[in-house]
């Protein structure tokens, strides 16, 4: 069963929220953050992506990067932008972006429950970025991004969550992107004992939406730490990490779609004459993507200025086999792998990914201004979808989920010793 922990969260102080809150570290690339934060001292940015304060030529993983994290938050800590709590609390984060909202429980997870499979992932992770989130751990000593989790709805769980949102919030604001966030603490230590037993009692296991990288690397400085401390308990900080849980019936996946660099040699022509063999193939009216309903197994291409319905012809999924029925997978498959020789997307420099979020458009831009040759758009994998695999601990192609909206950074950080 799950455990759910309180802690004692470290927060931006209530005046200055709007302004320390940051996009995830790894949505935004190193000159977009310098973008963001340059007029910005308070920005958390100067935490998770402390090279926007360096030379703009030093290595994203260069260990002056991780002393550099460490020396602006010890400076958000002594100015009081940011102040540990000083009960353990739960806290209560809602999101709401155009008609969807979606309401979580802040507490700390297992490393015990991730090692023992409590946890469910359903993504590989690579070493590098492994490397990189480890290194920021060690050098600040907190775990600085919430990680995404998700877990069967539960009626009793839900009904304190909705009381507790009745309650006065600590934090309300609206970011850029016009997501509104609201955020309660729940300091009441009744409550927290029966948040933290219903977990420990109702929910069997909990499923990683977003956050792999950040899950493996806090579990790794775990094991470093355990290995190294004489007086270890289990019961220690660095024995649990930042989460944030929301039931499955909350939660909204787009698709994440792919763009290619080339052909691997073919002209459209001949490449429409290789994917005939997989799909069948029909020119889009009026030249749109955005016309119509998704459709099972159809997969839309853009390419030389025209967008194409790939409809996948049943030799090439499995209705039974909940990976080799998804429609990332057929792309990956029958598309990348076996037409343009892309093995292993998630190491192979021709392929990039293209969150849901930006839609068929940004798709188009990117192949009508050569940055690309060709676009592919893909159904969202469903939340059922994604929870049979993880249990049946399978493994999706690499980015396979994109999930809106983004939790936000820097609104609580855990301190790990």
């Amino acid at each position: 069963m799950a455990i759910v922990r309180p802690f004692k969260g470290i927060r931006p102080s209530k005046d200055l929220v709007s302004q320390v809150i940051s996009k995830p570290y790894d949505v935004l690339s190193s000159s977009e953050a310098r973008e963001l934060a340059k007029d910005n001292p308070n920005s958390f940015l100067h935490v998770i992506k402390a090279e926007i304060d360096l030379p703009e030529d030093v290595n994203v993983y260069d260990e002056s990067v991780y002393l550099k994290a460490q020396e602006n938050f010890n400076n958000f800590l002594k100015a009081g932008i940011m102040v540990q709590d000083e009960s353990d609390c739960l806290y209560v984060y809602k999101l709401t972006m155009g008609d969807h909202s979606q309401t979580g429980i802040i507490g700390c997870s297992s490393v015990d429950d991730y090692l023992n499979n409590v946890i469910k992932k359903h993504e590989y992770t690579r070493p590098e970025k492994e490397l990189d989130r480890i290194n920021h751990i060690k050098k600040t000593g907190i775990q600085s991004g919430l990680i995404f989790l998700s877990y069967r709805f539960v009626d009793e769980i839900t009904a304190i969550i909705q009381e507790i949102t009745r309650e006065d919030h600590e934090y309300d604001f609206t970011t850029d992107d016009q997501v509104r966030h609201v955020f309660w603490v729940v300091s009441d230590e009744a409550k927290v004992r029966e948040l933290t037993e219903l977990f420990k009692t109702r929910v069997p296991s909990t499923y990683i939406a977003d956050g792999h990288h950040r899950v493996a690397s806090s579990s790794k400085v775990a094991l470093e730490l355990r290995e190294n401390d004489s007086n270890y308990s289990g019961d220690e900080e660095y024995n649990f990490f930042l989460s944030c849980l929301f039931p499955d019936d909350h939660l909204n996946i787009m698709a994440y779609n792919r763009v290619v660099q080339d052909l691997n040699g073919n002209s459209t022509e001949e490449f429409l004459k290789h994917l005939d063999q997989d799909f069948d193939i029909s020119e889009m009216e009026n030249g749109s993507a955005n016309g119509g309903d998704a459709q099972e197994h159809v997969i839309k291409m853009y390419i030389e200025n025209k967008w194409y319905k790939l409809k996948a012809k049943p030799t090439t999924y499995n209705e039974d086999d909940p990976i080799k029925v998804l429609d990332v997978t057929i792309l990956q498959d029958y598309i990348l792998n076996k037409l343009l020789n892309i093995k292993d997307p998630r190491t192979d420099s021709r392929v990039d990914f293209i969150g849901g979020i930006r839609g068929d458009k940004e798709l188009k831009r990117l192949v009508d201004e050569g940055q690309a040759q060709a676009a592919f758009s893909l159904n969202p994998v469903t939340m059922d979808q994604l929870i049979t695999i993880a249990d049946e601990q399978g493994v999706m192609p690499p980015k396979s989920t994109w999930f809106e909206p983004k939790l936000r950074s820097g609104l609580v950080v855990h301190k790990i010793n």
